[in-house]
């Protein structure tokens, strides 16, 4: 029975680490901060928001719902991160850092049962308000 729980010790502990690894921030937006937000997509007007950390950039089409993020890859100054939220809905970005302010944003996948594609910039324009 001790070998079973030492067996049962490591894989959970191996489980909590790659919960830990999927939740961390992607090391290609490590320059960038949390704060307000401006986003620019073609044919909307821009929208601010108040972000804790721009990885949250990365479900803008599903913001304010609650989604696990993976992260898929990250390299340099890209990443790419695959989500999953409750209702079915999912999707993918690829976000770039232009610069530590600035990042280049293309998402798709689906949202109400429908399917969405397109890109967005996105820059830090300041702190959060205080409330």
């Amino acid at each position: 029975m001790n070998a079973y729980f030492r067996i049962a010790s490591v894989l959970a502990a191996a489980i909590a680490g790659l919960a830990l690894a999927a939740a961390a921030s992607p090391q290609a937006l490590s320059q960038a901060q949390g704060g307000l937000w401006e986003v620019e997509r073609s044919g909307s007007p821009p929208v601010k928001l108040c972000l804790a950390s721009p990885m949250a950039l990365a479900q803008f089409e599903h913001r304010g719902a609650n989604c696990s993020r993976t992260i898929l890859r990250d390299g340099g100054t890209a990443t790419t991160i695959h989500y999953t939220c409750p209702g079915g809905n999912f999707g993918q970005s690829d976000l770039t850092l232009v610069t530590p302010r600035s990042l280049r944003v293309t998402t798709q996948g689906i949202s109400a049962n429908a399917p969405f594609n397109y890109t967005f910039q996105a820059r830090r324009v300041g702190d959060c308000p205080a409330h």
